[in-house]
């Protein structure tokens, strides 16, 4: 187990208590047996009076286990979420399976952990934010009070953890219950919430006006008197990543900068095994334990890292890889708690120096133990939360799916913007004519129950950013440029990363022409009628591109603005409507965006 604070312990010296005997034997028989106890207790005492031989100073290597995870986004129960497992049998060599589960996550952590007392537990980020209905309804204070239970040591901050901004970050930090509309704290029913109790760090996280990090840049644990740095950060690039205000006062140092500046100050310590836990990611192409054409913005911080760093816990892409790069050890494990990474580090008593270290990925299988206090606390918060999540509030006639036609459109993301477009139509909610919406913000399908039933938990769970919907006026030039700052996935390591568009506007890009002139000029197309680039068109949005998330900043020089509706708002009036009477037949994607070449 970890410490943060030793005490030495105390020695103890004991000592026999001797009787005198009595003078007035009664017989030689018992006098005998006297005399032997009496010889008995003096032998006793002269040897309490000896110390103890010295016990043998321990060698060979101490043996350290980081138990490391990311992205959990507060996944609480067992996911829809599948990782490739092994198996001869299948025609790829490989079956998905289902994982996860925060009970049987951790027993896992439990097992592991009772076979090495030197065991810290670290988190790269996201731990909340885009969260499941169950941690969401409760401003994500479950997830925290489950990574307290299961005994988390170390989290380093990600882009989701300012979702909902600074204010709101600090109080999941360090307690109080959220505030209701009047300003007060209202703990809805429940105890006080206590906060973390397990160290959050931000490295790279500054505050303008005061030059000082958000939370502690570094943790310290110490192992059997061997020291081991921990140095927690979130990828520079935040700011895009969360929506306008979110990251209002801070400032998001380069990764590589932050950590080479840290490193000498940890050696000064006598710190030789350092750990960077970043949210920054990259990917593979092979299984959950290999580094096959690893890819990604995470390689190129780890190239240039100081040389004493020994091992990189990554986060963010929701990956899986097991790495050496630069003689350090790198890893991630996925995302949503369907796996956990277990690294083992051999540190040399004298040196300080890790002398070997491995990693793997274990599977968190939703069949096996589970940790009863986590049991006890999951039934509790689903008893508080299963009414509004299961409420059927729609029907559909068949799956709605998030996966994209080449162009780049899908069913569900057809069917969210065109909610948002409904939901902004109108004068006093906006006068959009047009919609986007960012492919990201799309998060699980659409998958109705037997009957076709759709409740609000499964529509959270396909968008639960809760974003506000802003209405803005763009020309149309502005249209096509904001098209052009599109991710085409059309080079390696380039993302894919679309606007879904609402019906009635149409476009086409074609793939062989160069990035930033994709987009067939004169293809935008409103009901028909060509876009022009003179004329302002008004135009709907969720709050996060609407201030430039995603990199599309041509969405901040729209003027005029007007806040409306939240999304999950706009989804839930928007297909109960047109599902009040006969099932939501949701029209085939592929008419909207056209891909040449």
């Amino acid at each position: 187990m970890s410490k943060r604070y030793f005490s030495a312990p105390q020695s103890r010296r004991g000592g026999a208590s001797v009787s005198r005997p009595s003078e007035r034997l009664r017989s030689p028989r018992i006098a005998a047996r006297a005399g032997v106890l009496v010889s008995l207790a003096m032998l006793l005492a002269g040897c309490a009076g000896v110390p103890a031989p010295p016990q043998p100073a321990p060698t060979g290597p101490v043996s350290v286990k980081l138990l490391a995870f990311n992205d959990f986004h507060g996944n609480l129960r067992t996911p829809n979420l599948r990782v490739p497992v092994p198996d001869a049998t299948q025609s790829t060599g490989l079956r998905f399976e289902r994982a996860g589960g925060v009970e049987q996550f951790a027993a896992l952590v439990n097992t592991l952990r009772a076979g090495n007392r030197n065991t810290a537990v670290v988190s790269a980020g996201d731990m909340v934010g885009a969260t499941p209905l169950l941690s969401a309804l409760f401003k994500d204070e479950p997830t925290i009070e489950a990574m307290n239970l299961i005994g988390l040591d170390i989290h380093a901050v990600g882009n989701h953890e300012f979702d909902y901004g600074v204010a709101h970050l600090r109080r999941l930090v360090a307690g109080g219950c959220a505030p209701d509309s009047s300003g007060r704290p209202d703990c809805q029913g429940r105890p006080p919430y206590a906060g973390a109790k397990f160290s959050v760090l931000a490295a790279n996280v500054v505050e303008a006006a005061t030059g000082t990090t958000l939370f502690p840049a570094v943790a310290v644990r110490e192992f059997e008197g061997l020291k081991v740095g921990f140095i927690g950060m979130t990828l520079k690039n935040t700011p895009t990543l969360v929506r306008p205000g979110g990251t209002a006062g801070m400032v998001f140092e380069d990764e590589v900068e932050t950590t080479n500046r840290l490193v000498p100050e940890l050696k000064k310590q006598g710190i030789e095994t350092i750990v960077v836990v970043v949210h920054e990611g990259g990917e593979q192409s092979g299984g959950i334990n290999e580094c096959v054409n690893f890819r990604g913005p995470v390689r190129g911080i780890v190239e240039r890292l100081d040389p004493s760093v020994d091992v990189v816990v990554t986060g963010h892409t929701h990956r899986f890889y097991i790495c050496e790069i630069n003689n350090k050890l790198v890893t991630s494990a996925g995302s949503f708690g369907t796996l956990l990474t277990e690294i083992d580090l051999q540190i040399d008593r004298t040196s300080r120096d890790v002398v070997s270290k491995r990693a793997k990925n274990l599977i968190v299988s939703p069949d096996g133990p589970k940790d009863p206090k986590l049991t006890d606390f999951l039934q509790r918060y689903i008893a508080l939360g299963e009414p509004r999540e299961k409420r059927v509030v729609a029907r559909v006639s068949r799956e709605l799916s998030t996966v994209a036609t080449p162009g780049g459109e899908s069913a569900l993301g057809n069917l969210i913007v065109d909610a948002q477009l409904a939901a902004t139509a109108s004068p006093e909610r906006g006068g959009a004519v047009i919609a986007f919406n960012n492919a990201s913000s799309v998060r699980a399908p659409l998958v109705p129950d037997a009957n076709g039933g759709v409740t609000y938990g499964m529509l959270f769970a396909s968008q639960p950013f809760q974003n506000d919907l802003v209405v803005m006026n763009l020309t149309g030039a502005q249209l096509k440029r904001v098209l052009e700052q599109q991710q085409w996935g059309l080079t390696p390591g380039e993302r894919r990363l679309f606007l879904g568009v609402s019906a009635g506007f149409s476009y086409a890009w074609d793939a062989s022409r160069p990035r930033g002139d994709r987009v067939v000029p004169g293809s935008l197309k409103l009901n028909g009628v060509a876009i022009r680039d003179d004329l302002q068109y008004r135009v709907g949005m969720n709050s996060f591109i609407a201030g430039g998330g995603d990199g599309f900043t041509v969405f901040t020089e729209g003027t005029d603005r007007q806040v409306s509706v939240q999304d999950l708002e706009a989804l839930v009036e928007y297909l109960g409507a047109r599902s009040a009477k006969a099932p939501y037949e949701p029209p085939m994607p592929g008419t909207r965006i056209a891909r040449l070449n």
